[in-house]
């Protein structure tokens, strides 16, 4: 059951543009201000909050380049009582508090490889807990306070050396699937063999392998053999370790084998650990999908028992209640398309009973168990109450949820305008990192409880940080919220932005005319709203620009249940095109839009939309296609995404049915019929996508004599808008801009 009971209180309908006191326009290298809060954890005793702060500086060492830094931040939670805990050009991460409330373990790199740290909070030095040649990361204290469990990565040969993650020296039970070898004895050859390129066939095999350690070859025989950088032929695995908080001691491995165990967390008790594995231990870890849950023993003696674990699911993002009788996780069907669904149930031990998923249709996230209150505080028979706190995107926004087990009922505690990026509670407070149209990120504190339970948080919040301050002397263009009801029934949300030199209202009756552009998410189950925090800066950049700016979560978007997210299979192109398209139309009708310079741009998924798009309409006058796909057969090859084919089309290119539908879905098929000028633009290390999509379409429409220019970043990934070098992302907006300026800029700027 869910139960939205402060949906009406939120006022779904957004304002419109408001005035700001300054006229300051928000410019490019505005990126580089723009502070980002994550990592939120509140103290034991719940007076005070770390949380990690990421910025971007200069790079001393490099002029003109930029180097991201997070550090962490500690809140009395009073106004203005942040202090930095870190600073200096090493970045500090992923804090923890001791459950004494005296300690923070958190992360930090060192040569290299990312390390434990420990900082008392009564004053001296932080101090290094691990050296693991493997590196290690995410800390958790135990519940006693005497260990930390952490995590670290072991590549297969690294694992096959290792006499404490591998002591009986063995090979993986499942195939390698090496043609030719029936068993993965090749995998530990004769050392006594030396390589001879001229010799026998078991020394040139020793030649052949030397090249591999000495990086002249890579060979390749996994599945899923691209990363998002560079090929991955070599498997690696996710281990923990338990490590006593004493200087010099050891890691003590807590798993083994040829497996990964993802989203570990502590049992209240102390004595076991709950985390996420490999369903079939039988079955390469490319071609398992299925995960289950396991309990392990926290002494290290290796036992292990299934908690959850069904043929066709995977579990993700375990959460124990604090007295450790209530189990909450996330799971979903392992292939097709889905959402993670929350599901609740008794724990006695590590068996379950009365599992339950909950009826909420949204994509949750980042579970966390607090303590209830009002009627549900109440002990019975010494027990106390407890709750599931949630976030999920929905509506253009970042809500954070409550789920009372018992009832099965959910409450929605923050509105759809805002982002609820990170958060943790202290008893009836919750500690929030919020994005919204006026600030991209701060710290609140607020009362979820009582009188605060009859409006959103976010109304009655109190603002704890001052990190984008700087945002209070721009001018903004805040977004007006608008539905379309699309030709499947469903209701489509979009946003237009007016230009800011219009946000006052005072150049309104002026006459003069603006361009539009229409900007389009990715994913494609991606979403976006006033409470998204990655597309703050470009939104508002263009509308300062003079752009006015539109943009939609057409079908096949997360945020608005699993049949609209579903709304879109075999059909990439045609639908969402219709939803994007009606916004466009609907925002051109503004009296401020000419209609004349209308522009269009999306990337990953919109990229193959912005090309789809001009394919098949010709009111644009320039469009920008960023990191896109466009031919799917060839992406089904090249692209570390290449399950999006089968499960939005339903099987494979060399399947004739199949081959069909994918030729109707790419825009490559169409591209006879691009006159509009299009920039192409994908980073050089993208494996998400893959750059063979856009030299593809890039040198077709050379062939054809259309106008077309094709910008490659080097050593630029699929993340290049948002993690990015910094400096590239600055060139990745002027690049849109000054393209777009050559066919809608007013003449007389054109210089």
């Amino acid at each position: 059951m869910r139960k939205l009971l402060l949906a009406v209180a939120f006022g779904l309908a957004f304002h419109g543009i408001r005035a700001q006191t300054a006229q300051q326009k928000i410019v490019v290298t505005d990126l580089t201000r723009i502070k980002q809060i994550g990592g939120i954890k509140t103290s034991p005793d719940g007076r005070q909050a770390v949380y990690t702060l990421t910025t971007t500086a200069p790079d001393p060492d490099k002029k003109d380049e930029y180097e991201y830094r997070t550090h962490l931040y500690l809140s009395g939670l009073k106004p203005g009582s942040a202090k930095a805990l870190t600073n200096g050009s090493e970045s500090a991460r992923q804090p923890d508090w001791s459950p004494d409330g005296k300690s923070l373990a958190f992360v930090r790199t060192v040569k290299g490889k990312s390390q434990v740290f420990v900082m008392p909070l009564d004053g001296g030095e932080a101090w290094q807990l691990t050296n693991l040649s493997y590196g290690a990361s995410s800390p958790q204290w135990s519940p006693d306070g005497k260990c930390i469990l952490v995590t670290a990565s072991v590549s297969l040969s690294e694992l096959l050396k290792d006499s404490l993650l591998n002591p009986a020296k063995t090979v993986p039970a499942w195939s390698l699937e090496k043609p030719g070898f029936p068993d993965n004895s090749f995998i530990k050859p004769d050392k006594t063999v030396k390589p001879n390129p001229d010799g026998s066939l078991a020394e040139i095999r020793a030649y052949l392998n030397k090249d591999v350690e000495d990086k002249k070859a890579k060979v390749i025989n996994r599945l899923n053999f691209q990363g998002e950088a560079a090929t991955e032929p070599e498997l690696s695995f996710t281990h923990l370790y338990s490590i006593e908080v004493t200087d010099n001691a050891t890691p003590q491995p807590l798993t083994r084998g040829f497996y990964s165990f993802r989203a570990p967390v502590w049992m209240p008790d102390g004595r076991g650990v709950l985390t996420v594995t490999d369903r079939d231990t039988l079955q390469h870890p490319d071609r398992e999908q299925d995960a289950a849950l396991i309990w392990l023993a926290a002494d290290g003696s290796g036992q292990q028992v299934r908690v959850l674990s069904e043929p066709g699911k995977t579990y993700l993002s375990p959460a124990v209640s604090p007295d450790g009788r209530q189990l909450a996780v996330l799971t979903s069907s392992a292939q097709g398309v889905n959402t993670g669904q929350i599901a609740v149930g008794r724990l006695n031990g590590t068996a379950v009973s009365d599992w339950q998923p909950i009826a909420f249709d949204r994509s949750a996230g980042n579970l966390k168990w607090g303590t209830a209150s009002g009627a549900e505080s109440k002990k019975k028979k010494g027990a106390t109450a407890y709750a599931v706190f949630f976030t999920a995107p929905s509506n253009g926004g970042m809500p954070l949820y409550r789920l009372d087990p018992t009832t099965r009922q959910v409450t929605q505690l923050s509105d759809f305008d805002s982002g609820i990026n990170a958060f943790d509670l202290a008893g009836d407070q919750v500690v929030f990192a919020k994005t919204e149209v006026a600030n991209p990120s701060e710290l609140y504190v607020a009362n979820w409880t009582g009188a605060a339970a009859q409006r959103p948080i976010t109304t009655g919040a109190v603002k704890l940080s001052s990190h984008n301050d700087w945002v209070s002397g721009k001018a903004l263009s805040f977004p007006e919220k608008r539905t379309y009801k699309n030709s499947k029934g469903q209701t489509v949300e979009y946003w237009i932005m007016k230009p800011t030199a219009l946000a006052d209202g005072k150049a309104t009756g002026s006459g003069k005319k603006y361009p539009l552009l229409l900007n389009m998410h990715g994913g494609p189950t991606a979403m976006w709203g006033p409470g998204e925090f990655s597309m703050w800066h470009e939104h508002q950049y263009f509308c300062a620009q003079g752009y006015g700016v539109v943009y939609a979560n057409p079908r096949g978007s997360g945020g608005y249940g699993i049949e609209f997210q579903r709304a879109n299979i075999r059909d990439w192109g045609t639908g969402p095109t219709e939803d994007v398209l009606a916004a466009a139309t609907d925002a051109a009708r503004e009296a401020w839009v000419d209609t004349s310079r209308q522009v269009i741009t999306g990337g990953s998924y919109a990229g193959y939309l912005t090309a789809w798009i001009v394919a098949h309409d010709n009111r644009f006058k320039a469009a920008f296609s960023q990191r896109g796909v466009y031919e799917l057969t060839t992406f089904m090859g090249e692209g570390n995404a290449w399950r999006l084919v089968p499960n939005y089309f339903g099987g494979y290119p060399w399947q004739k049915s199949v081959q069909e539908v994918l030729n109707q879905n790419s825009p490559y098929t169409f591209v006879e019929n691009i006159r509009t000028p299009l920039l192409i633009k994908h980073g050089e290390n993208d494996l998400r996508t893959g750059v063979i999509q856009s030299e593809m379409m890039y040198k077709s429409l050379k062939i054809l004599g259309r106008p077309v220019e094709y910008v490659r970043m080097p050593g630029g990934t699929h993340e290049l808008s948002r993690t990015g070098n910094v400096r590239q992302r600055i060139d990745r907006l002027l690049r849109i801009y000054e393209f777009f300026e050559r066919y809608v800029g007013d003449k007389n700027s054109r210089q």
